[in-house]
């Protein structure tokens, strides 16, 4: 499993990172990304912690720490400006918190990530064939969640990526450690998408390109 889209109590998750990726491992993961929610208020704390944490955590344990953020709920007009800084601070994965069909999201969020140059937009919700176009287009991949709420746009991430070739990964948005993925209940999503199982190799297959897009093995 990897996954690439999680939170620590750096922002609004549960654990520590090191707890966080130890518990990851211990179920089967091979790589995860700390991407805890920021906007300007925190950003540098965030990144500075998680490219601190790990570092060390990748020199000493048997799995791929990859330190993130997760742009979130801020002005349109910031996300370019944004995105460059926190990749200029270290943050090697950035995700974009898309229009979720379960909180306020600025209207035009999925557009200004995927033009902003996010990696991954995270729960779009009912992503337009437009924006799902333009992902396509800008190599941002769009997200396939296990988090409760946000998986209501699943449905319809999965038609509209189909529609215009964009790729997609299977993330956990997690925030506590239940909502940590094992490989059974990965099926279960997929086979919820009523597509052939073989979808879930695609979905593993484009998590480890972003893997190695950010630096690192998989």
């Amino acid at each position: 499993m990897i996954d690439l889209h999680t939170h620590t109590l750096l922002s609004d998750g549960e654990l520590l990172p090191s707890e966080l990726v130890r518990r990851a491992y211990v179920v089967g993961y091979k790589a995860i990304a700390l991407t805890d929610h920021v906007d300007r208020s925190n950003i540098d704390i965030v990144v500075s912690g998680l490219v601190r944490a790990a570092k060390s955590l990748n020199r000493y344990w048997d799995i791929v720490v990859i330190p993130g953020v997760e742009i979130t709920h801020v002005p349109l007009e910031d996300f370019s400006s944004m995105v460059k800084y926190a990749r200029a601070k270290g943050a090697r994965m950035i995700v974009g918190h898309g229009e979720s069909p379960v909180e306020p999201v600025v209207p035009g969020t999925n557009r200004a990530a995927i033009l902003a140059g996010v990696d991954i937009l995270a729960h779009p919700g009912m992503i337009s064939d437009d924006d799902a176009r333009l992902a396509a287009e800008k190599k941002v991949f769009l997200e396939i969640t296990a988090r409760r709420g946000h998986s209501q746009g699943n449905s319809r991430v999965f038609e509209a990526a189909g529609k215009v070739g964009a790729d997609m990964v299977l993330n956990t948005d997690s925030h506590s450690p239940q909502d940590l993925l094992t490989a059974e209940r990965a099926a279960e999503i997929i086979k919820g998408l009523s597509v052939d199982e073989t979808f879930g190799a695609v979905l593993a297959r484009n998590s480890g390109e972003l893997v190695r897009k950010a630096g690192f093995k998989p």
